[in-house]
């Protein structure tokens, strides 16, 4: 009892996702490197000696919006901190003509921003989030049975009675599977299911592996899905077919603006979908089975079809490895605990619950229907759409079956834009995905990760052509993939913690990965050669990625990382000047190159000598003529500043003049080269046309210079 409260009150403690993941604390030995640089610190300047005030003033008189103020005006003060500036709602809309019709556009299609506290309201309660997040599983009931009775049926149709004890059996796989992620909840109440829960376990490679899969899944179940939508509503409505693709890209294009309009919105657009279907489906099963009974439930022979090979051990393993499919989808859960209302846990547990029993009353159900109506596979109509016909013959009731099914199945694909982007999300705070998928967007959704999910699933509608089924069999190696690393992780979990009752538990999720594995090996060997040979290649390749990226943050921190001051005397042995956080080590030498005198030149000059440094100057000239002939003009000026004159017989500017830094850095590694450009900056955009941009091509030559600091000095130009 006392581990089970441990593992409670661990799971209360569970991490909201909020905007401030993007900006991490500081480590503990960050922190002491910190105060002891703070310690160290001298300023020649006080903070309150500042020549403006930093706060714009007690009086409440606020500036006239710029165009900048227009999108985020900044409210001067708050009664509870004084001291901190707001930046506000646009009160304003652009002043541009195309400007508000972009903003009341973009407002329509996805919704005014929301503020950051707003996070908190965002989430999702129960009845919600049980059709959000179990689209994709309920949906798969539509097509897993007769993916099962599309195998079986090959050996011929004395086969087809082979469905109800392979059907018993994926029942016990959806339970063993479904009660373990029921385990896996509590015990990892931040989310992110198989990633975590394998990486914790297993080690980092079984997460990212799990990982992989499951993006996979994700990807190909937006893909799959709506092109059996798209198919669905093409089937009903002929002439619709050659615009399949346009229609599907716009299909994809709907779902992604209704997910970025935020969590609540999106749950709200999904719901009536998902319970309609099941009701329409709740309804077959009672009049069938009341039909069935009239009868004293005796089946119905189903048609005589002939085998088209024997009834083997592989084929009743692909038959079984063909209906998991139905499958797809039961671990949407414990990817999005964080998106729930509190307590978190209790509502993902109790709404998994309520998915996996959906989930067996449906499939079980539906599987001894099909046998007790006789009915087998046919290329013209689904099994479904047969048994719709048998039981509703006549009224409005197979129609609402079609409909309902062709809406759950554009909708499954719901399911992937809310599990994706939180995959990325928590595969970013770990370094192991581009860190713009922690960001949230103005309606507190993962913008970056739904964008990318999108965008992946139209390249692959498109390039199939939206004939998508030839990707289906890459569906249970991904998913499976995921299920047994996470039950196998759970199985190292249990052995570590042990506690009241974990031997059940461990049985448990040992049976889940033993079944989940069998399925696993099986899909793949089984679909190698129609497709699963590129999951096979494509699950390692992602993992080598992810690693890859997570080598890049890794010298990343460890470059940016705070470390403790060296000691007195010892800055002109630490080396190169980008290790210097003091400003009393800091040595500085500031150029200005110079094209020409006029105003922008000497702009950048008066500048520079503000600065109170050593200042030089630097022409690049194409002979020495031209050299000769700008030392007197600069003679003229006075010669207020040491000049350097380069003479470049080949004309080229930038390579001289980055080359020359480079040298003088070289000279003198503990110097700080601050590098001032003067900028003409243009009105109209046409403009940079007809002017040759140097200042740019100068940046990006020197960025890669360590040491040197470039920064311009803009001259504004009206016209």
């Amino acid at each position: 009892m006392a581990q089970e409260r441990a593992d409670d009150d661990e799971a209360e403690r569970g991490t909201v996702v909020t905007p401030s993941a993007e900006f991490p604390p500081l480590a503990p030995d960050e922190r002491a490197a910190l105060r002891r640089i703070g310690d160290r610190w001298r300023s020649p300047r006080r903070p309150d000696e500042l020549p403006v005030d930093p706060t714009l003033g007690r009086d409440g008189r606020r500036p006239a919006p710029s165009r900048f103020g227009r999108l985020a005006p900044i409210e001067m003060f708050t009664v509870e901190k004084p001291d901190e500036l707001v930046a506000t709602a646009p009160a304003q809309l652009p002043g541009s003509r195309l400007g508000r019709g972009l903003t009341r556009l973009r407002q329509a299609l996805f919704g005014p921003p929301l503020r950051s506290s707003a996070v908190l309201y965002e989430r999702m309660r129960k009845l919600v989030a049980l059709p959000i997040l179990s689209s994709d599983l309920l949906s798969s009931v539509a097509y897993g049975p007769e993916a099962l009775l599309t195998v079986l049926v090959v050996a011929g149709s004395g086969a087809l009675g082979l469905s109800l004890p392979l059907a018993a059996l994926l029942v016990v796989l959806m339970i063993a599977v479904g009660v373990s992620y029921r385990q896996t909840i509590p015990a990892y109440p931040h989310g992110a299911g198989s990633y975590i829960v394998a990486g914790d376990n297993l080690g980092a490679t079984a997460g990212l592996a799990a990982a992989a899969g499951l993006m996979l899944d994700y990807v190909l179940t937006v893909s799959v899905s709506v092109a059996a939508g798209v198919h669905a509503v093409t089937s009903a409505l002929p002439g619709l077919a050659p615009a399949t693709v346009p229609l599907g890209v716009l299909v994809i294009a709907m779902l992604l603006a209704g997910n970025l309009r935020g969590v609540r919105t999106a749950g709200n657009i999904f719901v009536l979908p998902t319970y309609a279907f099941v009701a329409t489906l709740v309804a077959l099963l009672l009049v069938g089975y009341l039909r069935a009974a009239g009868r004293g439930f005796a089946p119905v022979p189903p048609p005589a079809v002939p085998a088209a090979e024997g009834l083997g051990l592989l084929l009743v393993l692909r038959a079984f490895a063909s209906g998991a499919v139905s499958m797809t989808g039961i671990e949407a859960v414990s990817n999005a605990v964080p998106a729930f209302r509190p307590a978190e846990w209790r509502n993902a547990r109790t709404t998994l619950g309520w998915m996996v029993g959906m989930l067996v009353v449906l499939f079980a159900g539906l599987v001894v229907l099909i046998h007790l109506a006789g009915l087998a596979p046919r290329p013209e109509q689904t099994l479904l759409s047969q048994l719709g016909r048998v039981i509703f013959p006549t009224g409005p009731w197979y129609p609402l079956l079609q409909a309902t099914t062709a809406l759950i199945l554009l909708l499954a694909a719901n399911t992937a834009f809310n599990d994706f982007p939180r995959l990325l999300f928590f595969m970013a705070r770990e370094g192991h995905a581009p860190r713009r998928f922690l960001h949230m967007g103005d309606r507190l959704a993962f913008s970056n990760g739904l964008v990318a999910l999108s965008l992946a699933a139209a390249v692959i509608f498109v390039v199939f052509g939206g004939h998508t089924e030839s990707l289906i069999p890459l569906y249970a190696v991904g998913v499976f993939l995921a299920f047994t690393l996470s039950q196998a992780g759970m199985v190292v979990h249990w052995r570590r913690r042990r506690g009241r009752g974990w031997h059940h538990r461990l049985a448990l999720n040992a049976v889940g990965a033993a079944l989940s594995g069998l399925v696993l090996v099986t899909a793949a060997v089984a679909k190698f050669a129609e497709g699963a040979w590129v999951v096979v290649i494509a699950v390692p390749l992602l993992v080598l990625l992810f690693r890859r990226i997570h080598r890049h943050y890794a010298a990343l921190h460890r470059a940016l990382a705070l470390h403790p001051p060296p000691a007195a005397g010892a800055a002109s042995r630490a080396g190169p000047a980008e290790g210097e956080e003091l400003p009393q080590e800091v040595r500085h030498l500031v150029i200005v190159p110079v094209a020409r005198l006029n105003r922008a030149s000497l702009r950048a000059l008066a500048y520079a000598a503000s600065l109170g440094q050593p200042t030089l100057a630097v022409h690049i000239a194409p002979e020495d003529a031209e050299a000769d002939r700008f030392r007197e003009q600069w003679g003229a000026w006075g010669d207020h500043v040491r000049l350097e004159t380069i003479v470049s017989p080949y004309r080229t500017v930038i390579g001289p003049l980055a080359h020359y830094l480079e040298a003088l850095h070289a000279a003198r590694a503990e110097l700080t080269l601050t590098v001032i450009v003067p900028e003409v900056v243009l009105r109209r955009r046409w403009h940079r046309l007809l002017h040759s941009r140097a200042e740019q091509r100068l940046r990006s030559a020197l960025r890669a210079l360590p040491g040197v600091v470039v920064t311009s000095v803009p001259v504004h130009i009206s016209e």
